[in-house]
């Protein structure tokens, strides 16, 4: 007999028992996004197919494929499908009850408290009365009609169709992780920030490209050159000027004075015919402009910085007079597209008084934008460099590690650190470093730069970064970036376990990478060692899609499996909504489960069972 003799608690403790008994909500695994927004924003949408696939299970032998698809997209997207649209009284209903028949069953895991709590406060009477039918004989049937027929008698019939569609997109996935790579290559990614959030559950590991807008935050200024260099790489000034209020006036007039035309500069993935000549060739200007103040501000931080090891990343030094060219481990290579014009041989890490007045301006218009400093204290809220979730790792890149398998040492003020104590010592630098934004050279703050670049970083994957070498030696053998021996281990299912056991998981769970995108074409899988390793780099951004041959994977983790989908590259929103572009996912199951997870197996089971117990002492 339990000593416990409150009622409430007593109730409290049926619920919370009841609560450990319902299967398991779903998961929903994204990676590398890279400022795709149209394409991420169809993926969080349609839950990875989710949707597609209980549309199928619901209304297989009523619906045809194209009515499904029809379906699909009015959840997808209800502001195109649903608003401002003509239908009949009967049509009305119709979409309706297929919308309460779907929202009924996607919801049918949760409480009823739970689910009542993600209604829209308008409508939460109405939908529950909807949802919860227990009257198998359909003795109410009248009633429900009467309901549907008052909401299009008062005009209401689109915002409540508008308000299932939104609650089945948040009961479908209950809970969301975003594995890092939310910046760069894309245009957009203020506007997916804006999505993530508005989203209710969700946790989010941070990459090497989120490091890189972190630390210009931050006060690093070699990363604010590194995040204005690959955003005018890619031509994305947009994102500068229109989502972060940056005024790029400065920079153009000082690069239009010291720069010319240089084809190894010139904007990616833009058609050179669309846009003005004027603009293209400023940007091609601004680019080498802020690329030369990188490698000197880079330069700065390797002499400051011994312990960090990276003495060979600096060239300016190691060119002949005339920068034709440049002798790196005894061999020279001829120089093309030099803009080398303010590196001064006898000082080549020192920036002109020109260059310093301007990246201390960048710097601080970027850290005084209001909106850039609201996502960066998003992605610091929640931004993590790994999560322990479910008895499974969750990580955006690697853990560096030596030619025999063993977690590599990387010493940093005479202190050593290697396997988990290693991330948490650079989550704790990138911490520290965005508390004190007004610090530019302290120790923390370039940590994040080595975050970005260094060999033992835990983000980059990589022996060296050859930027430097790709856009001025013509020998591609200097461009080699050789990989951590990580990437060779990790498909092992040995070295996987090793790795969960680091973090205190057992060998049940399952690791979960972004980082690397998965070459399908050459035959590569993202299932490794049976399964140990996923490896779930979205190839959102189309500068990989040549190599990968489609647009990445996502990871679905629910009560019955846990499955990985490949994705089609996606064109544009526009696009996909006019030719209904639904399919039912490429599934690959990574496992199916003997029996059926349940909450009181997971992580919120455990912290329930804690609950528990508490109200059991009282």
């Amino acid at each position: 007999m339990t000593s416990c003799k409150n009622s409430a608690d007593l109730t409290e403790i049926i619920n919370l028992k009841a609560i450990q008994a319902l299967p398991k909500a779903t998961e929903h695994f994204i990676s590398d996004i890279h400022g795709e927004f149209e394409a991420f924003d169809h993926l969080k949408r349609s839950c990875s197919g989710i949707i597609s696939i209980k549309i199928a299970e619901l209304f297989s032998g009523e619906l045809t494929q194209k009515e499904q698809n029809i379906l699909c997209f009015t959840i997808y997207y209800p502001e195109e499908f649903i608003e401002n649209k003509t239908y009949s009284s009967d049509q009305w209903k119709v979409l309706l009850n297929r919308l309460v028949k779907v929202t009924r069953h996607v919801s049918s895991k949760y409480t009823r408290s739970k689910v009542r709590k993600a209604l829209p406060e308008e409508y939460a009477y109405i939908m529950e009365e909807l949802l919860y039918q227990y009257d198998q004989d359909s003795n109410k049937q009248a009633y429900y009609d009467a309901i549907f027929q008052s909401i299009i008698d008062l005009d209401l019939a689109s915002h409540f169709a508008v308000s299932l569609a939104r609650v089945i997109q948040q009961f479908v996935v209950d809970h969301l992780h975003i594995l890092g790579d939310i910046y760069d290559r894309g245009s957009h990614p203020d506007s997916i920030i804006d999505a993530l959030m508005e989203v209710p559950s969700m946790d989010l590991q941070l990459g090497n490209h989120d490091i890189i807008w972190i630390g210009a935050y931050s006060g690093s200024l070699a990363l604010l050159a590194i995040a204005l260099r690959i955003s005018l790489r890619y031509g994305h000034i947009r994102l500068l000027e229109e989502g972060y209020g940056i005024d790029l006036s400065r920079l153009a007039k000082f690069a239009d004075k010291y720069y010319e035309d240089n084809p190894a500069f010139h904007p990616r993935g833009i058609d050179k015919n669309s846009i003005r000549p004027d603009k293209f060739l400023s940007i091609t200007k601004m680019h080498q402009a802020i690329s030369i103040i990188q490698f000197k501000l880079e330069g700065q931080i390797i002499d400051r910085r011994p312990d960090f090891k990276m003495d060979d990343r600096k060239q300016l030094h190691i060119m002949n007079e005339d920068y034709s060219q440049i002798t790196i481990d005894g061999q020279t290579y001829p120089i093309e597209n030099g803009c080398f014009q303010l590196v001064d041989p006898e000082k080549p890490y020192e920036l002109t008084l020109g260059e310093e007045l301007l990246i201390l301006d960048l710097a601080n218009q970027l850290q005084h934008s209001k909106r850039f400093k609201k996502h960066i204290d998003f992605l610091m809220s929640l931004g993590q460099l790994y999560t322990l979730n479910n008895g499974n790792l969750l990580f955006h890149g690697c853990m560096p590690c030596l030619p025999n398998g063993d977690f590599m040492p990387v010493t940093f003020q005479g202190k050593s650190y290697r396997g988990r104590s290693l991330m948490d010592f650079y989550d704790q630098a990138i911490h520290e470093a965005y508390n004190h934004p007004e610090i530019t050279d302290d120790h923390a703050t370039d940590l994040v730069w080595y975050i970005w670049c260094g060999e033992g970083s835990t983000l980059f994957g990589k022996k060296t970064m050859k930027t430097f070498e790709r856009y001025f030696i013509p020998d591609k053998t200097t461009h080699k970036e050789p990989q951590n021996p990580y990437y060779e281990f990790r498909n092992h299912e040995d070295f996987c376990v090793k790795l969960l056991q680091e973090f205190g998981l057992d060998e049940s769970g399952y690791i979960v990478n972004g980082h690397t995108p998965v070459k399908a074409l050459k035959g590569e899988r993202p299932i490794k060692a049976h399964g140990k390793c996923l490896v779930i780099d979205g190839g959102l951004s189309r500068a990989y899609q040549k190599e990968t041959g489609l647009a990445g994977y996502t990871l679905i983790d629910n009560s019955n499996e846990v499955y990985l989908v490949a994705h089609h590259p996606f064109t544009s929103r526009a696009n996909a909504i006019k030719n209904l572009q639904e399919e039912l996912p490429q599934q690959e199951i990574v496992f199916k489960r003997a029996t059926r997870k349940m909450v009181g197996q997971t992580d919120i089971g455990h912290q329930l069972s804690q609950q528990i117990n508490d109200l059991l002492e009282k």
